[in-house]
């Protein structure tokens, strides 16, 4: 519990500065994909830096936000932000959780990360997905957030939050389907369009969001889970290389 007020402290005198700071240096680590989709959603018009990856030594003192677009994909790197109480972290967490992360890593300073659904598809969304570890903070975030000029839902800290979990989901019964040969994917994505109203069908999201991302998802909500309605389509599984 230590360390949850350590958070809260660190997170309030981060928004301290940040109100303060007529700039705010925001280092932007993740594929290149994601990260023109996060330009479309919005970013300050200076003050933006961009990796595509994270080295174990690198120092982060110079900034006071840090947006890991792909942490999923690189849970190393929690390791270095444990360095940093400091900098806040919004981080792509779907196919774990925070609670594994704080588990697994010395945040002996506070818990700085804060859960996003960076996923390619998701990015640019009205409203982003976040997880927090101790909702005692989101009062500092809402303050980031609305600063940055994003909307966003609070959601449980559970593996593949809401929408990927039911998206990804969608994508697999449309696998399915189009294995059982009652449809081809074509007319899948219209019925969906049509009958529900969404923006894409199941095969044109899986194409946006990528099928290995897909894949993992999955997967990692499998695991967690146990619920068989997440089990992989083979044929999902064999066009994602799993």
């Amino acid at each position: 519990m230590a360390g949850f007020w350590n958070s809260i402290l660190e997170f309030a005198l981060w928004v301290l500065r940040f109100v303060y700071m007529n700039n705010i240096n925001i280092l932007v680590i993740g594929a290149q994909q994601r990260y023109l989709e996060l330009q479309q959603k919005g970013l300050p018009a200076e003050g933006v830096h961009w990796r595509r990856d994270l080295e174990d030594d690198a120092e982060l003192d110079a900034y006071q936000l840090v947006i890991d677009l792909d942490l999923d994909e690189h849970l190393r790197r929690a390791g270095i932000y444990a360095r940093y109480p400091q900098v806040m972290v919004l981080g792509c967490i779907v196919r774990s959780t925070l609670a594994a992360l704080m588990g697994r890593y010395a945040f002996e300073q506070g818990f700085n990360i804060v859960g996003c659904n960076w996923l390619p598809g998701f990015i640019n969304m009205p409203q982003t997905e976040i997880s927090l570890m101790d909702e005692e903070q989101e009062p500092v975030v809402r303050e980031l957030l609305e600063r940055l000029g994003w909307r966003y839902t609070l959601v449980q800290d559970e593996v593949g939050m809401v929408i990927p979990r039911v998206v990804c989901m969608i994508i697999n019964e449309a696998y399915y389907t189009a294995e059982e040969g009652t449809a081809s994917r074509e007319d899948i994505d219209i019925s969906m369009r049509l009958g529900t109203n969404y923006p894409y069908g199941p095969f044109e999201w899986c194409e946006r969001i990528g099928i290995r991302n897909v894949y993992e998802v999955l997967a990692a909500v499998l695991s967690a889970t146990g619920d068989e309605r997440y089990e992989v389509s083979p044929m999902l599984a064999a066009e994602a290389g799993g």
